[in-house]
């Protein structure tokens, strides 16, 4: 069936609603816009679904939602009646339909027999991810689409453990949705009846207050003599969901100088502020940087719309810098393991987590502490999925988690990043610096002295729609082919294919396996320590090259990454 017999398919169907047929009708003169919609199927894998919110195969909808949703039903049902008596969590952000999404969702599973949580109000992701904890729930839903643009939203899927769910899971979930017919195969049953009958339960505030409480226990320090409170902190929700929780916890650790940015303080599903609420990008922070001006704050903090990314600019003589990932992850583990350090809690056998294309400082500071660093693909399904992997073989104890991409995770109690503990500790650090009399910017700056100083870049190509999607596959396919093998007079000592498992020496020839799970990821390792990564994006249209390196100056080390970017990005241009 070809995309203009699906879009008909679509059009005649007498199971949507006179909304979805009105829209379906007011593109039936674009050729474009239908062949968008409806020439491949929105695919659901281990990051669930996300997409352009509307009508058609390929775009997130409640019919897309009930489909995907049934399938899950159908493999959960596979475990037996204890897994649907033990139920699912449903959680929702502020974004257009999400509300809607959650409540398909509901129904269906409801109408399977199979017992549901769903929060009465909006909440961050890190909290669905501890309500199925907490609840022993066999598996989440998240509806969020994280930081995309309004036009989007999408479908997390977690398992009993609190993580997304790891290729096996989404596999025999995915081989289940297979067998689900669109509109028919779905069963539906009304909120009301599904209440009435105990298979819905609306939840809130318990969790609420569980969550919270397990957050402020990751504190390390909080004595007056150790803390300044008096720190200034500047906060934006970017209009998501992170407004209550993030504020409350702050609020009961002490810190009374929280300033919150007013405009961007309440939902908003079309982020008018922002435009993009991606805190990665600066132009977010214009308003908290205005605000942090007024009120001359230490600190500024953005979440993401649904609190599980955080993004940080700290003050410097020159104005507000703006901390990536890789930054604010090894600030982090420095002050974990420091404090542990000095408190005499450091655990054996310690050890952190980090994805493949996050850079090296926090293993740096890591190994001087004795702890271990593991790595592994990117996202957090795989982070904590590694972390658990080593618990439960009792071959160490997790202290820290996190990615270049601004996630971050502290403790077992949330499997997933979390910026509701990350605000906390974060501000927590910066108070214990600044009553030493150290701002973060040199906290950093120390760093550096002490390990060398860390450089990185991330770079998106945004290609959209069938044709940039296919692009992208010429490229991955093509680059594998075609590559430097010196760039600004450094050699390339080795290429790992993620794809293959395979890492290949170019020095002495020779192969070796890696023991990471399969990835179209390919990183290029250099021999002054430099190294860049090129792979296409699991979440968006968009194919992402990292670089990364290592030297005794700022100025040297920042020159390396702009000859490395001028150099793969001149030839990934090249590939059409």
């Amino acid at each position: 069936m070809d995309y203009n017999q699906r879009f008909q398919k679509w059009l005649e169907s007498r199971y949507i609603d006179d909304e979805t047929r009105n829209e379906l009708l007011s593109i039936k003169n674009s050729p474009e816009e239908i062949k968008d919609r409806f020439y491949t199927q929105l695919q659901f894998g281990t990051a669930g679904l996300r997409g352009k919110i509307g009508a058609g195969d390929n775009r997130m909808n409640r019919y897309n939602i009930a489909r995907v949703t049934q399938g899950l039903a159908n493999y959960i049902a596979s475990y037996g009646e204890s897994a649907q008596k033990r139920g699912v969590v449903i959680a929702y952000d502020v974004r257009h339909h999400s509300r809607e999404f959650a409540e398909a969702a509901a129904s269906v599973l409801c109408a399977n027999g199979i017992k549901v949580f769903l929060f009465d109000d909006i909440r961050p992701t890190p909290e669905l991810s501890f309500a199925v904890i907490h609840l022993s729930t066999m598996s989440g839903i998240m509806i969020t689409a994280s930081h995309n643009p309004k036009e989007y939203n999408g479908y997390k899927l977690y398992w009993q453990d609190g993580a997304q769910v790891l290729p096996e899971i989404a596999d025999g979930v995915y081989r289940e949705i297979e067998k689900v017919a669109l509109f028919s195969g779905v069963r539906y049953v009304s909120l009301e009846k599904a209440k009435s009958e105990g298979f819905l339960v609306y939840t809130g505030k318990e969790i609420d207050d569980l969550y919270i409480s397990k957050v402020k226990s990751l504190s390390l320090r909080d004595s007056p003599e150790e803390l300044d409170k008096d720190i200034r902190i500047v906060f934006t929700p970017l209009n998501g969901t992170g407004n209550g929780p993030i504020r409350r916890v702050l609020e009961e650790r002490g810190f009374k100088k929280v300033f919150v940015v007013p405009e961007q303080e309440n939902p908003d599903p079309d982020f008018t502020t922002v435009g993009y609420p991606n805190p990665e990008d600066v132009k977010a922070f214009k308003l908290a940087v205005e605000m942090g001006e007024k009120v001359e704050a230490d600190v500024l903090l953005a979440a993401d719309p649904d609190a599980d990314r955080l993004a940080v600019m700290v003050r410097h003589s020159s104005g507000y810098v703006s901390l990536n990932g890789n930054q604010t992850g090894a600030l982090l583990v420095n002050y974990i393991l420091l404090s542990m350090e000095e408190k005499g809690v450091l655990p054996e056998k310690g050890f952190i987590v980090k994805s493949i294309v996050t850079g090296d400082l926090a293993k740096t500071i890591a190994e001087n502490y004795g702890v271990s660093t593991y790595e592994t693909l990117t996202g957090f399904k795989n982070i904590c999925g590694k972390a658990l992997e080593i618990e439960k073989s009792r071959e160490g104890n997790f202290i820290f988690g996190y990615e270049e991409s601004i996630g971050y995770v502290t403790g077992i109690f949330v499997r997933d990043k979390d910026a509701v503990s990350s605000s906390m500790l974060f501000c927590e650090m910066a108070a214990y610096f600044l009553r030493r009399g150290l701002s973060i910017y040199e906290v950093l700056e120390g760093l550096f002295e002490r390990y060398g100083f860390f450089a990185e870049k991330q770079i998106s190509l945004v290609l959209e729609g069938v044709h940039g999607q296919k692009r992208i596959e010429r490229m991955m396919k093509e680059y594998r082919k075609d590559y430097p093998l010196s760039l600004d007079e450094v050699d390339l000592v080795s290429y790992i294919d993620y794809l293959e498992g395979i890492e290949t020496l170019l020095r002495g020839g020779g192969k070796r396996s890696i023991d990471i799970p399969r990835s179209d990821v390919v990183k290029y390792l250099f021999s002054d320590g430099s190294w860049y990564a090129v792979r296409p994006s699991g979440t968006e249209p968009k194919l992402k090259l990292y670089i990364y390196s290592r030297g005794k100056t700022r100025e040297a080390t920042e020159r390396r990454i702009e000859v490395f970017e001028r150099e793969i990005m001149s030839r990934l241009n090249g590939i059409k």
